[in-house]
């Protein structure tokens, strides 16, 4: 169903794949927009228990293409240097392909703690607390993943072999 990475030599292990994932800060987003034509957008995540999780609106965009049509892909750059001598650049990246879904409410709970955590980890307990309880005007989307690989630069998977 899904295709194999042409160049597998540079495919990144599962464990590496997952801890880009955990340690990337955005992503961006696409999927079937209006009149079918595809919409990306940057957005904030967190992987948890081996899906996506990100919050929107309950309107725009975004949740109507969700709604309309639930297969998606997510990708993200953790690195991604240039070296202008090369003509290239040295990059590490993942993409993931999956579905799309409205959380309902325990997992929307678990999910949103997880996002807090990840971006606001040094603020008290009790203020990581009142933003979660007190944001019930958005959706939190999961993606439930059906592919995941990651890809890196040959020049790392070289640098690894020395």
């Amino acid at each position: 169903m899904f295709r194999e990475m042409r160049r597998v030599k540079q495919l990144l292990p599962m464990d590496e794949t997952i801890a880009v994932m955990g340690r990337c800060t955005n992503g961006s987003l696409a999927c079937l927009g209006d009149d079918d034509y595809p919409y990306s957008v940057p957005l904030n995540y967190v992987y948890h228990n081996g899906r996506i999780y990100f919050h929107t609106a309950k309107d725009g965009h975004k949740i109507d293409a969700i709604t309309k049509h639930m297969k998606v892909s997510f990708s993200v750059v953790d690195e991604d240097t240039i070296v202008s001598e090369a003509y290239t650049s040295y990059f590490r990246s993942v993409i993931a392909f999956g579905k799309a879904r409205i959380t309902e409410e325990n997992e929307w709970l678990e999910a949103f703690k997880a996002l807090v955590e990840k971006y606001s980890s040094d603020q008290p307990e009790e203020a990581k607390h009142n933003e979660i309880i007190g944001c019930r005007q958005t959706h939190i989307i999961a993606i439930d993943v059906d592919h995941i690989t990651g890809k890196e630069a040959i020049e790392y998977i070289k640098a690894k072999e020395q």
